[in-house]
């Protein structure tokens, strides 16, 4: 079943991600609405909302990354959960990796403003912050879905997870760093690399047990 399930998740999600590809590399009708909407957020930024976002962003940075993971490999080495501990490692940094081999893929130039908030020389899409953020905070979620039993935990760490990553993708399209489509393509892309890391990890842990018993 857990094997059935991380195929159709990343099924799903890669097909979003190719789909969103390709409208961006053939200029197709996104490209106009991430044009008017970066326009809009720049146009339309004001205080306090844009220092908390630069807090945000700040946050979701490599450098604090490497902190978040830091402290949820702590955690998760306490809790014994050494299974997660090891798609803790593949699945953020390895996300990050991807994420980096994908920009200079597709290499799309990053939104320009007259008077930016954000100027950054890297390329566009997918969002790296974006994707570090869902990688990190979905598998968060996944663990906590499964090993906390109460329903009030799991419903709590989903909204909280999910508000997170919403909140890291809209920092970087308020702040001008990337395109809306960037983000959802981040994503997409993170979902996909995470079914790929829990449901091999999670099929090691199967063969590994089952041939202790």
């Amino acid at each position: 079943m857990h094997l059935t399930v991380g195929m159709a998740v990343l099924f799903v999600s890669g097909l979003v991600f190719h789909e969103l590809a390709e409208a961006v590399m053939g200029q197709e009708a996104i490209t106009v609405l991430d044009v008017q909407v970066a326009n809009w957020f720049n146009a339309h930024a004001f205080e306090p909302l844009t220092s908390v976002l630069y807090v945000i962003t700040h946050v979701h940075s490599v450098a604090g990354m490497i902190v978040l993971i830091g402290l949820l490999a702590c955690y998760l080495w306490k809790q014994g959960a050494r299974y997660w501990l090891m798609a803790l490692a593949f699945a953020v940094p390895g996300g990050m990796v991807l994420n980096v081999a994908l920009k200079f893929y597709f290499q799309r130039a990053r939104p320009v403003f007259e008077d930016p908030m954000i100027t950054l020389a890297t390329y566009s899409f997918p969002s790296g912050h974006t994707t570090a953020a869902t990688c990190f905070y979905g598998l968060l979620a996944s663990y906590l879905v499964i090993a906390r039993p109460a329903w009030s935990v799991r419903l709590g760490t989903v909204a909280f997870c999910l508000s997170m990553i919403l909140l890291v993708a809209f920092s970087r399209v308020y702040l001008g760093a990337h395109y809306v489509s960037d983000v959802l393509a981040a994503m997409a892309e993170s979902v996909a690399w995470l079914a790929v890391c829990i449901t091999a990890i999670s099929t090691l842990r199967r063969r590994r047990e089952g041939k202790t018993i």
